[in-house]
């Protein structure tokens, strides 16, 4: 039975996870750096920011929204910075000119408490669609982090599964029904993709909500099909910036899964057009059925101005219509 409570007969409109910060928000976390505003306050402006993103979403008919990640910093470190074991180190370069804190596993990693239900409770409570729990997943917390304490890469990763399969639980205890577990780093290191199902595993294995995972840019020619063995009911892919060439292997090999097919670069400032998105889902469709299609960006929209992420969103939607009344 599927997992999938939204209505229509799918092509449901989504996202991967971050939005870009608007300016205000940019600013009062540089003063918090700088110690010249409270937590409380730089809190005060994320939640605002939030519920900012919340409405646009809902404005232009989003089906599965997103909270937009106005309180996070990297996706790893943020993380990190919660979990006893791991400690925050210098910066390191991400790609681009994007910088982060690499963590350091000193101890055994663990959780004192749930680090996202409260964000999450707090997105959900503006709206009547459905927010996605938004998790990093183990593997790339491990990936991006140094390892200073664990015997083996692979000791490293399964515990932090059994700590991100416990956030996950409490964010399903609070009402998610849809958890997103994202591995970028799974698609630069294709060569340990067993040890990415195997912590995959761990995570999903007690749940019962929608699960989702994200793989981002990377070589999933040589990854596909066995990709599929990700014990996930949905796999989050990039399209449009590879010019839908992963559909040739879909010939071959069907995509069984539900996926997030991607009709939107996300690193690019130029915006496709709603004719040129519509061509691509159309493409995707002889591959896989509407019904077992969310249509969202390639990635996370953080690197793109607030306009720019607004415009592609927009345009998605408008693909999707369009591609319906087609239908």
């Amino acid at each position: 039975m599927s997992k999938v409570d939204l209505k229509g007969p799918g092509l449901w409109t989504t996202s991967v996870g971050s939005f870009p910060k608007p300016d205000y928000i940019l600013s009062a976390r540089g003063k918090f750096a700088r110690g010249e505003i409270t937590k409380d306050e730089l809190t005060d402006l994320e939640r605002r920011a939030t519920r900012e993103w919340i409405e646009f979403q809902d404005s232009i008919g989003t089906d599965l929204l997103v909270d937009g990640e106005m309180y996070r910093g990297d996706m790893v470190a943020y993380f990190a910075e919660e979990m006893p074991g791991l400690e925050i180190g210098g910066l390191v370069r991400s790609y681009g000119n994007r910088y982060y804190r690499k963590p350091i596993a000193t101890g055994p990693v663990g959780r004192d408490a749930p680090i996202t239900v409260d964000w999450w409770r707090y997105a959900q409570s503006l709206t009547d669609k459905p927010v996605k729990g938004m998790l990093t997943g183990p593997y790339t917390i491990c990936d991006w982090s140094f390892n200073e304490h664990y015997a083996t890469r692979r000791d490293f990763v399964l515990d932090l599964a059994k700590v991100i399969r416990d956030e996950a639980l409490d964010l399903e205890k609070a009402g998610a029904r849809y958890i997103q577990i994202d591995e970028p780093a799974a698609s630069t290191r294709m060569d340990e993709l067993d040890l990415v199902i195997e912590a995959m595993a761990i995570v999903t294995e007690p749940l019962s909500a929608h699960t989702i995972t994200h793989i981002c840019y990377g070589d999933f020619h040589n990854a596909y099909p066995k990709m599929l063995e990700i014990p996930v009911d949905q796999i989050d892919l990039e399209f449009a910036n590879s010019d839908y060439s992963l559909l040739e292997e879909f010939s071959d090999h069907p995509f069984t899964k539900y996926v997030g097919l991607g009709i939107s670069d996300v690193h690019t400032h130029e915006l496709e057009s709603v004719e040129e998105m519509v061509e691509g889902i159309k493409r995707s469709l002889k591959h896989i059925p509407p019904e077992r299609m969310f249509v969202d960006p390639d990635c996370g929209l953080k690197t793109r101005t607030v306009e720019e992420a607004k415009q592609k969103l927009s345009n998605i939607r408008q693909a999707v219509d369009a591609a319906l009344t087609e239908l």
